[in-house]
C-alpha cells in the first residue's frame, strides 16, 4: 500500500507506467498515449505479467459499454506504436487475451505536483452544426476510437475532402465518459506561423505576465487539464503547429489533439487518418433503390433538394448524378459545386459542363472561407504552399491520365531518379498526389479534378507538348516487351501489370495524331500496345486505333514496313470478330502476309496464314481455309516450337470438322489435346490471339458430340467452361460459350443447361464489348425457348436477332440458329417458309463444303415435309431422311445418324410399319456406346419399347 503522499509506478527495466499520473515514460521521458489506451497498459502493468482476457479489458476499461473487437485491436495498436522497438513486450495470446511481459515491480514515488489552473473558460467553442454531415458515420465513430487510442490524430487529405466537417463532427458527438474540454483553433487566416502560438494561447485563455508565448509556455498553462484541442487547417503552418503539438503532448498527459491538414505534422504519437472521398457509384447503371446506397449521390441530391432543385428521380438523372460523383472524385465540397448549379441545370447538363469544371464550379456557401468558395480557390491554396520545384512536378503529373508508376513520372519529369522521388514523396505527403503501395511496385495517380487544374497550368506554362511527347515515348518503350511478356505470363498477371496503363496509352494516342503531336510516335506505340486490345477483348478500340495509325504512317519511315504488318494483322484481327465488318479482314490479313514474306518474318508469316484461314471460313471457303492450314502446317514442320505445331493440328481439326469429316477432325484434335502438357509453363493466350487449349477443348466436345460420343462431350463442356471462367480471357469465353458449351448443351437435349449457358454467354458480352457474340448469343436463347415449346416469344427474338446480325449470319456459327429457323417456322405453322429456309440453308452448304450440319437440315427439312397441308410430301421426306442418313454416315455422325432413325421411326410408325421402324432405331442405338440419358437416346429407348408392346 502506498504511503501518504506517494504514489505507486510498475516499473520494467526502461519503462514506467504511473497511475496516477496517468503517464507511460521511457527512461524518464514522456510517451505519448491515448486515455483509454493507457486504461487498458495500466490494467496490464498491474497484472505484473499475467494474462487479461480480452473480455476483463474491455469491461474494466469500457465498464460495461458494449464495443466492437476492432475498437480494443486499434488500442492494442496504439500501445505497440508507442513501445517502439520493444513492441513484443505486449504479448498476444490468440483467442483469449494479453499480457506484458518482463518482469513488473512497483516503485512509490512522490505525490503529483499540481498545475497552475488555467483561466476560467466554457468547456467548449465547438460551433453548432448548421447542416447534416452525410456518409462520415462510421468515421466519426472510428475516429473516437483512434482519438482514446492516441494522443495526436490527424486528419488528412485533398481540398474540399472535408476534414474540417469530420473533426468538428467528432468533436460535436464526444462519447459517454469523455469528460473534457473541447475547443478548436482556426489557423486557415494566419498568414504568418509565428502567430500559431497566439492563437493557441488565445483560444485556450492563457494570460502570461512578461512572458513571451511559447509551447512550452503553453503546455506549462495547460498543465494535467482534460482538453481536446482541435488544430483546424494546419498545413501552411504545419513546422510550428508540430511544435506545439510535440511540446503539448509530452508535458500535459490530459490533452488528445485532433489536427486537420493537407499533410502529416509527422510528430512522435502522431496517427495519420487519411480522410477519404464519399462512396461513389460503378460505371454500371444504378436502379432507384441503389442510388441510396451511395454518400456522394445522396450529398449531392440532399444539397440540391435543400437549393431548390426538383429534378425527378428517373434513370437519366440518376446516371448524370453518377456520372457527376464519379467526375468528381467523391470529393464533397465539389459535389455541393455542382449541387448548387441543380437548381438552374438539369444533373446530364452539369456532367456535360463538367470538363470546364474550373468556370462553372464557382458558386459555394457565402460564410465558407475564401478557398472554399470555389473549386479553383482550393486547388489554389495547395497549389500556391508548394515550392516551384514540387509545382513543376505537379503540373508534368497533369500529363497522366491514369495511374503511373515512377519510372514514368521520371521520364516525363526528365529529372533524377533521387529528385523525383523526393518531389513526389512530398505531394503524396500532401495529399496531392494518391499512392497505391498494395503491390510489389508503387501505383500513383491524380484526383481526376486535380489532374484537370495540373494540366492546365501545365498548358499556361507551355510545358505540355514537351510532356507528352516524353509520356508517349516513355509508353513505347514500356509496351517494347509487352508482346514477348504475354508469350510467358498468365493472362491474369499480364494484364495485372500492363492494363492499368489502357488510360495513359489513350491519352499519348490521342495527343501523337493530334494537329500538334508525332504521328510516328503514335504509330509505333499503337503497333506496341496492340497486346492491351487483344488481351481486354476492345476489338473496336483496337480497330479504329490501327487504321489510324496505319493511314497516318510515315512510309518513308526505316520501321514502316514492319509497323505496317504488325498494324495490318492487328486490324485484320479485330474486323474478324467485328458486326459487318468481317469480310473486310482478308485484304488485312494479306497485307499481312505480304510484308511477313518480305520481311522474312516467320512470326507474322504464321500470324498471317492463321488469320487468312479463320478467314475463310468466316466468308464460307473451306476448302480454301484448309489450303491455308495446310500451308500453316508446312511453316510450322520446320520449327521446333510445340505450339506452332499444336496450333497447326487445331487448324486443320477445325477446316476438316467444318467441310464434315469428323473422324480425321478428330484424329487431328487429339493430336493436338495430347500435346496440353506442353502448355504448362506457356501463357494461355498466345500470339493468335485466344487460348489454344480451351479453343482446343471446345471443338472436340463439338466433335466428340457428333461421332456419337456425348457423355464425353458434356464433361469436356464442362471443364472448358470452368478454365475459361478462370482464365479471364473475354474472347475466348465467348468461343467457350458460344462455339462449344451452348450448342452442345443444346444438342445433346439439356435445355437447362443450354439456357445456363446462353445467359452466361449474354451477361459476359454485355460486360465486354464483343457484339457479335452478343447477337448470337440472343438468336440462340430464342431457339432455346422456341425448343422449350415457347415458340410465340421464341421465334420472333430468333428472327430479330438474326436480322441484326446482318451479313454475320452467314458465319459457320450461325447455321444452327438458321437450321433451327426452319423448323419453329414449321412448328408456328409457317411449312412453306420453313421449308425455304431450309433450302436456303442446304443450299448455302453445298456451295461453301459446309458440310458438318448439312444431315441435320435434311432432317429438319424431311419432318417439314411431313406437316399436313399443301406442302406435305412423304415421297420427298423419305428422300429428305435417306439423304440425312447418306450424309451422317459418311461424316461419322453417329448423333446425326440417331436423330435421322427416329425421324424415320416416327414416319413408319404412322404407316403401321412397327418392324421397319423398331429396326431402324435397334441398329442406330446399338452402334452406340455412350450417351443412353441423352433425350434423344431415351426418346428412341421409349419408342422401340412402345413398338416391341405392340
Amino acid at each position: 500500500m502506498a504511503e501518504p503522499g506517494q504514489r505507486p509506478v510498475y516499473v520494467c527495466g526502461e519503462w514506467e507506467v504511473d497511475l496516477a499520473r496517468r503517464e507511460l515514460r521511457s527512461t524518464g521521458e514522456l510517451v505519448p498515449l491515448g486515455g483509454r489506451a493507457f486504461e487498458i497498459l495500466a490494467e496490464l502493468a498491474q497484472a505484473q505479467g499475467e494474462l487479461v482476457t480480452r473480455n476483463d479489458l474491455t469491461e474494466r476499461v469500457w465498464q460495461g459499454v458494449f464495443v466492437e473487437d476492432s475498437a480494443l485491436r486499434v488500442h492494442i495498436a496504439a500501445i505497440r506504436k508507442a513501445l517502439g522497438s520493444q513492441r513484443d513486450m505486449l504479448v498476444t495470446t490468440v483467442g483469449r487475451g494479453y499480457r506484458l511481459a518482463g518482469v513488473w515491480q512497483i516503485r512509490q514515488a512522490e505525490a503529483p505536483l499540481r498545475s497552475a489552473a488555467p483561466a476560467v473558460l466554457p468547456s467548449t467553442n465547438i460551433p453548432n452544426a448548421s447542416f447534416d454531415l452525410i456518409g462520415r458515420t462510421t468515421a466519426t465513430t472510428h475516429l473516437w476510437e483512434l482519438l482514446s487510442a492516441y494522443r495526436v490524430v490527424s486528419l488528412v487529405g485533398p481540398g474540399g475532402i472535408g476534414k474540417t466537417a469530420l473533426a468538428l463532427d467528432a468533436a460535436r458527438r464526444q462519447p459517454a465518459g469523455f469528460a473534457a474540454d473541447r475547443l478548436l483553433v482556426e489557423l486557415a487566416a494566419l498568414s504568418d506561423p509565428r502567430l500559431v502560438c497566439s492563437a493557441v494561447a488565445s483560444v485556450l485563455g492563457i494570460k502570461l505576465e512578461g512572458e513571451e508565448i511559447s509551447p512550452e509556455s503553453i503546455a506549462r498553462a495547460i498543465g494535467a487539464r482534460k482538453l481536446l484541442l482541435v488544430l483546424d487547417n494546419c498545413e501552411h503552418v504545419v513546422d510550428t503547429v508540430a511544435q506545439v503539438a510535440e511540446t503539448i503532448v509530452s508535458r500535459c498527459p490530459g490533452t488528445t489533439i485532433m489536427a486537420t491538414s493537407r499533410e502529416a505534422l509527422r510528430i512522435d504519437g502522431e496517427h495519420v487518418y487519411r480522410v477519404t472521398p464519399l462512396g461513389v457509384p460503378p460505371q454500371t447503371r444504378l436502379d432507384r433503390g441503389a442510388a441510396s446506397a451511395y454518400a456522394a449521390m445522396e450529398l449531392f441530391t440532399t444539397r440540391a433538394r435543400a437549393l431548390g432543385s426538383s429534378f425527378a428521380s428517373d434513370d437519366e438523372n440518376l446516371d448524370a448524378v453518377a456520372a457527376i460523383c464519379r467526375r468528381l472524385d467523391g470529393i464533397p465540397l465539389a459535389i455541393e459545386f455542382a449541387a448548387a448549379r441543380a437548381a438552374m441545370l438539369s444533373p446530364p447538363k452539369i456532367a456535360a459542363l463538367l470538363d470546364d469544371r474550373f468556370r462553372f464550379l464557382t458558386t459555394g456557401r457565402r460564410t465558407a472561407l475564401p478557398r472554399q468558395q470555389t473549386l479553383r480557390a482550393t486547388l489554389d491554396w495547395s497549389y500556391d504552399l508548394l515550392p516551384e520545384t514540387e509545382a513543376r512536378l505537379l503540373r508534368q503529373l497533369g500529363i497522366f491520365a491514369g495511374e503511373f508508376l515512377l519510372e514514368a513520372v521520371i521520364a516525363v519529369a526528365c529529372k533524377s531518379i533521387g529528385d523525383v522521388t523526393a518531389h513526389l514523396a512530398n505531394l503524396v505527403a500532401k495529399s496531392l498526389v494518391l499512392a497505391d503501395i498494395r503491390g510489389d511496385r508503387p501505383y500513383y495517380r491524380l484526383l481526376d479534378t486535380t489532374r484537370a487544374y495540373a494540366m492546365e497550368k501545365l498548358h499556361a506554362a507551355g510545358e505540355a507538348a514537351d510532356a507528352a511527347r516524353r509520356q508517349a515515348k516513355y509508353y513505347c518503350g514500356f509496351f517494347a516487351s509487352a508482346e514477348s511478356d504475354s508469350e510467358v505470363k498468365p493472362q491474369s498477371e499480364w494484364l495485372a501489370f500492363y492494363g492499368r496503363h489502357i488510360d495513359n496509352v489513350r491519352a499519348c494516342l490521342d495527343w501523337a495524331f493530334s494537329s500538334g503531336g508525332d504521328a510516328q510516335i503514335g504509330a509505333a506505340l499503337t503497333a506496341a500496345a496492340i497486346p492491351l486490345w487483344v488481351q481486354l477483348s476492345l476489338l473496336s478500340e483496337c480497330r479504329e486505333r490501327t487504321e489510324l495509325a496505319l493511314a497516318s504512317l510515315d512510309e518513308s519511315a526505316a520501321n514502316a514496313p514492319r509497323l505496317r504488318m504488325q498494324l495490318s494483322a492487328a486490324r485484320g484481327w479485330a474486323l474478324m470478330y467485328g458486326v459487318g465488318r468481317a469480310r473486310e479482314a482478308g485484304p488485312a490479313w494479306a497485307a499481312a502476309l505480304q510484308l511477313a514474306e518480305q520481311l522474312g518474318d516467320r512470326d507474322y508469316l504464321l500470324r498471317a496464314l492463321w488469320g487468312l484461314s479463320i478467314d475463310q471460313f468466316n466468308n464460307g471457303e473451306f476448302r480454301k481455309a484448309l489450303e491455308f492450314a495446310h500451308r500453316f502446317a508446312e511453316v510450322a514442320a520446320d520449327c521446333s516450337n510445340t505450339v506452332d505445331r499444336m496450333m497447326a493440328d487445331r487448324l486443320l481439326a477445325t477446316s476438316l470438322h467444318y467441310l464434315g469429316d469428323q473422324r480425321l477432325a478428330h484424329d487431328h484434335i487429339q493430336r493436338t489435346l495430347s500435346r496440353l502438357s506442353d502448355l504448362a509453363a506457356r501463357p494461355q493466350v498466345i500470339r493468335f490471339r485466344f487460348d489454344l487449349r480451351a479453343s482446343a477443348q471446345y471443338f472436340q466436345a463439338r466433335i466428340l458430340w457428333l461421332l456419337g460420343l456425348p457423355d464425353q462431350a458434356l464433361r469436356v463442356v464442362s471443364r472448358n467452361v470452368e478454365e475459361g471462367r478462370e482464365s479471364g480471357h473475354a474472347l475466348t469465353f465467348c468461343s467457350i460459350l458460344g462455339q462449344g458449351a451452348c450448342p452442345v448443351a443444346f444438342l445433346a437435349g439439356d435445355l437447362g443447361a443450354a439456357e445456363r449457358y446462353c445467359t452466361m454467354l449474354i451477361e459476359h458480352t454485355e460486360r465486354h464489348p464483343i457484339r457479335l457474340w452478343n447477337v448470337w448469343a440472343r438468336a440462340f436463347r430464342g431457339v432455346v425457348m422456341a425448343k422449350n415449346g415457347d415458340i410465340g416469344s421464341g421465334l420472333p427474338l430468333l428472327q430479330k436477332a438474326l436480322e441484326l446480325a446482318g451479313e454475320a449470319r452467314f458465319l459457320p456459327r450461325f447455321l444452327l440458329p438458321l437450321g433451327e429457323l426452319a423448323a419453329c417456322l414449321g412448328a408456328a405453322g409457317e411449312v412453306s417458309e420453313g421449308l425455304a429456309t431450309a433450302d436456303q440453308a442446304l443450299a448455302r452448304c453445298e456451295a461453301r463444303d459446309e458440310r458438318w450440319y448439312a444431315a441435320e437440315l435434311w432432317r429438319i427439312k424431311g419432318e417439314l415435309l411431313l406437316h399436313p397441308g399443301q406442302c406435305r410430301s412423304v415421297a420427298a421426306a423419305e428422300q429428305a431422311f435417306d439423304e440425312a442418313f447418306l450424309v451422317a454416315q459418311e461424316q461419322g455422325a453417329l448423333s446425326w445418324e440417331l436423330r435421322t432413325a427416329i425421324s424415320v421411326a416416327r414416319l413408319r410408325m404412322s404407316q403401321n410399319r412397327a418392324a421397319d421402324a423398331h429396326g431402324v432405331l435397334a441398329e442406330v442405338c446399338g452402334k452406340f456406346t455412350e450417351g443412353f440419358e441423352t433425350s434423344d437416346m431415351k426418346l428412341a429407348q421409349a419408342m422401340m419399347a412402345e413398338l416391341l408392346a405392340t
